[in-house]
């Protein structure tokens, strides 16, 4: 397996933690009635997400920031192993994008300005300069 593809498969570990982290706090925050509804926003009266305590809703804005970011770096990784580009720089920045993807939870959960957008920043560079290194 390539080092590109162990920290794919890692990122997704990292999705599942997230996920963890988000849902138990949610959990013990909600009733539920609501976390086991179909969440009809008329039912419930908004968003369940509205009725979370600004740290669990800023855990599952990470989360579903993760899924977002995990698509491009997984394109990311297919084009550089099935286009055999792999190389030291394709897997540094395929580290630096889990190293980012790690560092972002606290500072989404924490609220750590401006350093959440520079974490966000350098995971994503490193995911366009892993196809770029690809491509060329």
């Amino acid at each position: 397996m390539t080092p590109e593809l162990t920290v794919l498969a890692l990122a997704a570990l990292l999705q599942a933690v997230q996920f963890v982290l988000m849902a138990v706090p949610a959990n013990i925050e909600l009733a539920p009635g609501e976390t086991l509804s179909p969440r009809d926003r008329d039912k419930l009266g908004g968003d369940l997400v509205d009725k979370l305590s600004p740290r669990t809703a800023r855990l599952y804005r990470a989360l579903n920031n993760h899924f977002e970011a995990l698509i491009l770096f997984t394109i990311a990784v297919l084009v550089v192993t099935l286009g055999a580009q792999s190389s030291p720089v394709t897997q540094t920045c395929a580290w630096i994008y889990l190293a980012a993807r790690i560092a972002y939870i606290p500072a989404y959960a924490f609220g750590w300005v401006p350093w959440r957008s520079l974490i966000w920043f350098i995971g994503f560079g490193a995911t366009v300069v892993m196809l770029l290194a690809a491509l060329l």
